[in-house]
């Protein structure tokens, strides 16, 4: 994606619909999520699902952090 995503919540009840839209090719889609999520967690999931969409790789995930017992 080389323009921004825009991200839009309302609330239904006890779930969440976040739609993700790319601002250059207007591609949007949509997911429901519990409203007990986090807003990140939220565009996490609609943002990745856009990506896929779009056919874009998955960004790697982050290193872990601390430390194993």
């Amino acid at each position: 994606m080389s323009g921004g995503v825009l991200f839009e919540f309302v609330q239904m009840g006890q779930v969440m619909r976040v739609a993700a839209i790319d601002e250059v090719t207007g591609t949007e889609v949509f997911v429901i999520t519990p409203v007990s999520a986090t807003r990140l967690q939220m565009e996490r999931v609609a943002l990745a699902k856009l990506r896929r969409k779009l056919g874009e790789p998955e960004p790697p995930p982050p290193p872990p952090t601390g430390r194993y017992a």
